[in-house]
């Protein structure tokens, strides 16, 4: 599995580590559009570039769908997002952000689960293993 370059990766930890205090901060229980709000807040009030909502087309085998998808928060047009409030996760929610990423060509995503009792329990880290990271942006593994 080819990982995050280390912006991307810096970037991860920066959303995790605001999740994860609106976690502890407020609990669960709140409606999916709470966490949503606030964790876009925080991570603007960070200076992070944060859309919310963001209509996406699919694009497959020729073929555009326009609106196919809405996704939750894509940060620094980068990492996909999206909110989960639920006791139980499916496991349709990563298979959900799995779609988003490959059909977006982003690189990375998480399901955040605010439901859960543990912020540990809630989240789920996915990479797209078919956009290229760390070679292109360090110039390894290149030939001349």
């Amino acid at each position: 599995m080819m990982e995050p370059h280390a912006d991307l990766d810096a970037l991860a930890r920066v959303i995790v580590d605001t999740a994860f205090r609106l976690h502890r901060d407020l609990g669960p229980g709140l409606l999916e559009s709470a966490y949503e709000a606030l964790l876009a807040a925080r991570l603007e009030r960070d200076g992070l570039t944060v859309e919310r909502q963001l209509s996406i087309d699919a694009r497959f085998d020729g073929i555009v769908l326009p609106a196919a998808y809405k996704i939750d928060l894509l940060i620094e047009r980068s990492i996909v997002i999206e909110i989960k409030s639920v006791e139980r996760p499916s496991a349709a929610h990563a298979k959900q952000v799995l779609t988003y990423l490959k059909l977006g060509g982003f690189p990375l995503g998480f399901v955040i689960n605010f439901g859960a009792p543990l912020f540990k329990d809630g989240i789920k880290r996915l990479i797209n293993n078919s956009v290229p990271l760390a070679t292109w942006r360090l110039g390894a593994n290149q030939k001349d």
